[in-house]
Order: structure tokens, then C-alpha cells, then sequence
């Protein structure tokens, strides 16, 4: 099965998303393309004739966010902005006309959640439905933490839901990931660590500090394994809508048991 990947410099700068500059093996049998989320011309060409398509990009804090805990903006008016109930995203995703980039509507051009969380999901999935793909995935999450502003979860929500009624014959998979680790990138394992005590704690009280906790509660997956069940759940024409973290490990698991055979 062909497969291919869009990133804003096509093949990847293997040091900046793992901790090594060589390619793993898997990465040879994928088509690398040079693509831009909010160009849609730079990429409506490769969807022709897709059977899925995968929105996988989102960021976990936006840049004022990061501004306050780089000292670089003042922590108050940081927060202020950050924690901010509303913000501004693109102009409507679905209005578009033709060829039309997405362009951010914060003063700043800021990428915000509601750029690319909902509005750069949207439109791809736009893209692809207008072009009869089957099926489109979001990635997108279990739930918030009380550490980040609540539009990182809301947006997701949102884009889940304009995803779901807008194209109804697409067949929308959206997974609800936890947080995810690799050993490839060493910061994420210390963090998982924490996070599987504390779903293990959560666990035992029957899920009751879920509302306080968010996805800290919720027990982190290996990325390899929500990969695999990305997959699985493609193969399965069972599986649509929300895929919730028990569902993804039991996918994950059916695909790696498919491979040992």
C-alpha cells in the first residue's frame, strides 16, 4: 500500500522530531510531500484518488503561552491572553473560495488553537471529501488538563463535531488519544511515567478525579501503538465517530497481534 506524508519541507528533519538524524526503516516506504496546511493548493493534488486521508498536526500551547514560560512576554498579560475564552481562528474554513489560503484573523496572524486544531482540520477534510476520499481521521484527544486553556480541548470538540455534520457520506474517524510517548523522544517518557501513576490512582478511585485531572488521569499509549490502531480502525468499516482510549489500545492491540502471524 502506497502511503504518503505531507510535511512543510517534505522529507523530514529527522533531529528535530526524534533523537536521532537517521530515518528509521519504515520512513523508505513512505512518499514524502512538501506541503503546506493553510496553502490547500499545495496539496489538493495528492488527495485525488486517496482511500484515507489523516489530520494528525495540532499544538499543545500557543505562543503567548510559550512566551510567558520563556520569560519573553509578561507573565500576566501572557496568561491573560493565553487563558482567553475566545479567540479568533481563520476565516470560516467552509466559505472558502477556490484556491483560497486559510488565513489566521488574530491581529498578530498567531496560530491559535482555532487555526490548527479545528479550522486547519476542516478544511482538509473539505479538500478531501470534495475529491470523494472515503475515509478522513482526526487526531485528536482524550481530554484537557487543567495546565492548558480549554480551547486546546474545545477547538478538538468543535472540529469533531463541523467534521461530522458537514460531510456526512465521508467517513469520519476521530481518535481521542491520550497523551503519547516514545522512546525516541526521552522527554515524553518521564512525563508518561507520571501520567500511568496517576491513571492507576484515578483508576482505583473509579474514575473519579477524571473532572480534576483531565488527560493527566487518563493513561498515556505508546505511539507506535495509537499508529496501529490508526490503521486497524481504517481496515474496520465498524469503527466511525469518536475512538476512545480503551478502543484504542483494543485496536492497537488486534493490529499488533495481526502482525505476529
Amino acid at each position: 500500500m502506497l502511503k504518503q506524508q505531507h510535511s512543510r519541507s517534505g522529507n523530514p528533519h529527522w533531529a528535530s522530531v526524534s533523537s536521532s538524524q537517521t530515518p528509521p526503516e519504515w520512513a523508505e516506504k513512505v512518499s514524502w510531500q512538501k506541503g503546506d496546511i493553510m496553502d490547500p493548493a499545495s496539496y489538493t493534488q495528492h488527495l485525488e484518488g486517496a482511500d484515507a486521508v489523516i489530520h494528525s498536526m495540532g499544538i499543545l500551547l500557543e505562543a503567548d503561552y510559550k512566551g510567558v514560560i520563556s520569560g519573553r512576554e509578561s507573565p500576566i498579560k501572557g496568561l491573560q491572553r493565553a487563558f482567553s475564552s475566545t479567540k479568533a481562528g481563520t476565516q470560516n474554513p467552509l466559505a472558502r473560495k477556490q484556491g483560497e489560503k486559510l488565513q489566521p484573523q488574530e491581529k498578530d496572524g498567531q496560530l491559535t488553537y482555532e487555526v490548527m486544531n479545528r479550522d486547519t482540520a476542516v478544511s482538509l477534510a473539505q479538500e478531501a471529501s470534495t475529491r470523494k476520499v472515503p475515509n478522513f481521521v482526526y487526531i485528536s484527544a482524550a481530554a484537557g488538563t487543567p495546565i492548558l486553556p480549554a480551547r486546546y480541548i474545545t477547538t478538538k470538540r468543535e472540529a469533531e463535531s463541523i467534521i461530522s455534520t458537514t460531510f456526512p457520506t465521508m467517513r469520519s474517524i476521530f481518535i481521542r488519544a491520550p497523551f503519547m510517548y516514545d522512546s525516541s523522544r526521552s522527554f515524553t517518557l518521564p512525563i508518561a511515567a507520571a501520567g500511568g501513576v496517576a491513571s492507576m490512582i484515578n483508576s482505583a478511585v473509579g474514575g473519579r478525579l477524571t473532572w480534576l485531572m483531565g488527560a493527566g488521569g487518563i493513561k498515556p499509549l505508546k505511539a507506535d501503538l495509537v499508529g496501529e490502531a490508526v490503521v486497524e480502525a481504517l481496515e474496520d468499516n465498524d469503527v466511525r465517530g469518536p475512538v476512545e482510549v480503551p478502543e484504542i489500545e483494543r485496536l492497537g492491540t488486534r493490529a499488533w497481534r495481526k502482525n505476529m502471524l
